[in-house]
Order: C-alpha cells, then sequence, then structure tokens
C-alpha cells in the first residue's frame, strides 16, 4: 500500500465532516427546500445569439495620446493639431433604397447618441444632412479635452519640483485651472504609500472621454435605432455592417424641412420624382411649402 493510499480515509472523513456541517448550516435556512439561488441564470435564445454576435465583433483601434502625423514643416517642428480617428461613414445611392442611404463597419465599442436626443437635434436644431457643426463641436471638444490633459499633466510634473512655488506668477494659472479637480476628488481616490494620486486619475478620466468621441457615429438623417445589421464585401473581406437606408423615420413622423424639400424642386428633381413615386401611398409632403399653398388654392377654386 502506497503512502496515498493510507491518506485516502483521512480526506474523506475529512470531506463527510465538512459536508455535515455545511448541511447543518444550511438547514437552518431551508435546506433542502430552499435550494437557493441558480448557479447559471436562464438566458433566452435571442440573448444568447445577441451576446455571441457582439463577441465576435471587431474592436474599433484607437490611440489616446492621438498619434501625430506631421505633414508639413511647421507641424514639424511645433507639432499638428490633434486629429480625431471617427468611424467612416460610406454613402451610396440606389434605384431602390433612394439618395440618402449610408453603412458603417460595425464594431464592438462604437457609441451612438440616444434615439430621443439625436430627434431633438433633427427636429429641433434643424441637423438633418447637414451635421458640419456637430462634426466641428466634437472636434474643437476633443482638442480641448486633449490640450487640457497637457496642463493637467504638467501640473503632475510641477508638483515633483520642489524648488518651483506653483501659486506664483506664471504657474499660478496652472494651478488654478487643475486644482480645483484635485479639491474634489481628493475624498473619494485615496493616497498611494502617501503620493496624491487624484491628478493622475482625472487624466485617465479624460482619456477615457476624449478617446470615446472617436467611436461616437451620427446617423443623420436617420435615428441610431434604424441601422440594420449585414454583412458585405469590402476590399475582398466579408465584414459586419450596419446599414442606414429607405425613408428615414422621422421624415414620417415630422415634416421634412423645407429647405430640403425646396433644393430636391429646384435642382435635384430626379429625387422628388423618386420620392413621390416610391412614397406616393403616405401621407407625406414633398414639396416645397408655398408650391402646396399654392396647389391647395387651385383645389379650391
Amino acid at each position: 500500500m502506497s503512502l496515498d493510499d493510507k491518506f485516502i480515509p483521512i480526506q474523506l472523513g475529512f470531506y463527510d465532516t465538512l459536508s455535515t456541517f455545511f448541511k447543518t448550516i444550511a438547514r437552518i435556512f431551508g435546506y433542502p427546500n430552499n435550494t437557493g439561488l441558480p448557479k447559471v441564470p436562464l438566458i433566452s435564445d435571442d440573448e444568447w445569439a445577441r451576446t455571441s454576435f457582439l463577441e465576435n465583433l471587431p474592436i474599433h483601434r484607437t490611440s489616446w495620446p492621438p498619434v501625430q502625423r506631421p505633414e508639413t514643416w511647421f507641424e514639424v517642428f511645433f507639432s499638428p493639431s490633434p486629429k480625431l480617428d471617427t468611424v467612416q461613414r460610406y454613402i451610396y445611392e440606389s434605384k431602390e433604397e433612394g439618395f440618402y442611404n449610408f453603412y458603417i463597419e460595425n464594431y464592438k465599442n462604437i457609441y451612438f447618441l440616444p434615439d430621443w436626443f439625436s430627434e431633438f437635434l433633427q427636429v429641433r436644431l434643424n441637423f438633418c444632412l447637414d451635421i458640419n457643426a456637430l462634426e466641428t463641436f466634437r472636434e474643437l471638444f476633443f482638442i480641448a479635452l486633449v490640450v487640457y490633459s497637457q496642463v493637467v499633466m504638467l501640473r503632475i510634473a510641477l508638483s515633483w519640483f520642489i524648488f518651483i512655488n506653483p501659486y506664483t506668477f506664471p504657474w499660478c494659472y496652472i494651478a488654478a485651472a487643475v486644482d480645483w479637480t484635485e479639491e474634489v476628488l481628493q475624498g473619494i481616490v485615496p493616497s498611494v504609500l502617501g503620493v496624491n494620486i487624484t491628478g493622475t486619475v482625472f487624466l485617465g478620466v479624460l482619456g477615457v472621454i476624449a478617446d470615446s468621441l472617436n467611436h461616437l457615429v451620427f446617423t443623420m438623417p436617420f435615428l441610431p435605432s434604424e441601422g440594420e445589421k449585414s454583412k458585405l464585401l469590402i476590399n475582398g473581406e466579408l465584414k459586419d455592417v450596419l446599414v442606414f437606408h429607405y425613408l428615414p423615420l422621422l421624415w414620417y413622423r415630422h415634416p421634412i424641412p423645407n429647405e430640403l424639400r425646396e433644393f430636391w424642386y429646384k435642382k435635384r428633381p430626379d429625387i422628388l420624382y423618386y420620392m413621390q413615386q416610391s412614397y406616393q401611398n403616405l401621407d407625406i409632403q414633398f414639396l416645397p411649402n408655398n408650391l402646396e399653398i399654392l396647389g391647395r388654392l387651385e383645389n379650391k377654386r
């Protein structure tokens, strides 16, 4: 008999003792009638399929701080301005789907505006097709976060030089711009080995917010929920995409912007003809307001 075989009775006795002990404790809580929480929560087939689909999607990879690629001699010596690395929108036209279709590559880490906020921007603020103002605001906000993160890094560096008083001119402006974050976070973020790391934590938060702007996708004139999952052959590779096509839902719920209808009537009659023929069964006004009013007056006569 080997040494391991001699310890088998001791092992079994130990296991039986623990089992009896835990069963005694469990009976206080209603065991065996009360079996406790299930080991694995029940997941429907749809949820499981959606989870598997999202796990297989690629990641939109970006870098923080943003990669600098100087293109001129001025940028070589004075550094280029930070640039976003956004998800590209590919616009296309077809006789079946219309003139305002586009698709994007589907990634695991892309973000969209909530439907209610996207509807507010399009209906109340008239961000329908021309989203240059939104793109400009996002880029300026991104640059502001990058510049402010550099200021935070400079403030952290100043704290390591004991011969520099950060509360004297000109360093006091940097301290005033950053130290308020320390007052807010100092009661939340603990020190590590006596070193205050609130600036480092805040710098990480700035990086997450700035990098998330790279993954934000504007879907005007569609709502984000109108995207349809599909697959397309791009550069010889089958990729997952989100397609936004046909008539935008907001153009059915709300009047189409009159400026757009005037553009169709004056410069793109082919679009106007397509809309009138394809969606003639829907109660949608495709003509400009002035022509619509004249038509109603003539019908009354």
